[in-house]
């Protein structure tokens, strides 16, 4: 029983991954094809022993409009998400330790409702927040953008920034205030330096949440000065007559960027999930 359980974990897994995978390979494929190669039939499932670069060339030269709009609007989202993620780490950090650490009244029901905020589907909220933002003028704008992120990913990062502040053991802080250190001070000297994997860990994914975000941006960035990349791949195919490969091309640089930070920093993402478990 035990085996069978274990053979379909592993095909459950297979599966998943083959469903997540094949997308991805088929547009990187695609990317290094030309029109006519990719156009063919039977279809090339198999790398072609002799492939092009010319659709990353056209894309990353900027010389036509669809490769402009398609530098300017990846420009877009690595600016909205740097930011947002900037100030994601900053509230996340401020508001864990507080949940974690300090004591006041209604502690617990706040935090709870804080938690409680990630369950509100996107489209309940998004009718009155693009009502406000045109009131204030915060449409079409970074400002609103990265407000946006920063308001739908901050009970994430305030969960994992609390589960991480307590797991490090209390006699840290209060060695610091015995020293005369208040919070602040033990804060930026002492807790920060041992949270630095939840930090990071924090940072990346709402690197990659800010970077993925199709529904707001979509609704609040009305032209090509704010559009970020995830929006603005299927809307310049109804406003371009381009190759499929072209297309593939772009949707492989818009990847890219989120790959290599997932692969390079995965370690953290991990520490800082688990932090608490090992306590």
């Amino acid at each position: 029983m035990r085996r069978r359980t274990s053979i379909l974990h592993k095909v459950g897994i297979a599966l998943i991954l083959l469903w997540t995978l094949i997308p991805i390979y088929w547009a990187i494929n695609s990317s290094f094809q030309t029109e006519a190669e990719e156009g063919s039939r039977p279809a090339h499932y198999l790398p072609l022993p002799v492939f092009t670069l010319n659709n990353y060339g056209q894309l990353l030269r900027g010389g036509d409009a669809f490769s402009h709009e398609i530098l300017q609007t990846m420009l877009n989202s690595v600016i909205e998400s740097g930011f947002a993620t900037i100030g994601i780490v900053l509230v996340a950090t401020l508001s864990g330790y507080a949940f974690a650490r300090l004591s006041f009244r209604g502690r617990p029901l706040l935090f709870y409702t804080v938690l409680a905020t990630m369950a509100i589907p996107v489209y309940a909220l998004i009718i009155p927040v693009y009502r406000l933002f045109a009131d204030i003028g915060l449409v079409n704008t970074y400002a609103g953008i990265v407000l946006v992120y920063i308001s739908g990913l901050m009970p994430l990062g305030t969960w994992v920034m609390h589960h991480y502040f307590n797991s490090l053991p209390a006699n840290i802080e209060e060695a610091g205030c015995v020293d005369g250190a208040n919070r602040l001070q033990v804060l930026w000297h002492l807790m920060l330096p041992l949270s630095r994997p939840g930090i990071i860990s924090t940072a990346i994914m709402s690197f990659l949440f800010s970077w993925a975000a199709f529904f707001f941006p979509l609704v609040l960035s009305t032209g090509l000065s704010t559009e970020p990349l995830s929006v603005a791949i299927p809307a310049l195919q109804t406003r371009y007559t381009v190759p499929y490969t072209l297309l593939e091309a772009a949707g492989v640089l818009a990847i890219a960027i989120p790959a290599v930070v997932v692969l390079a920093l995965n370690r953290y993402i991990v520490s800082g999930l688990l932090a608490g478990n090992a306590k």
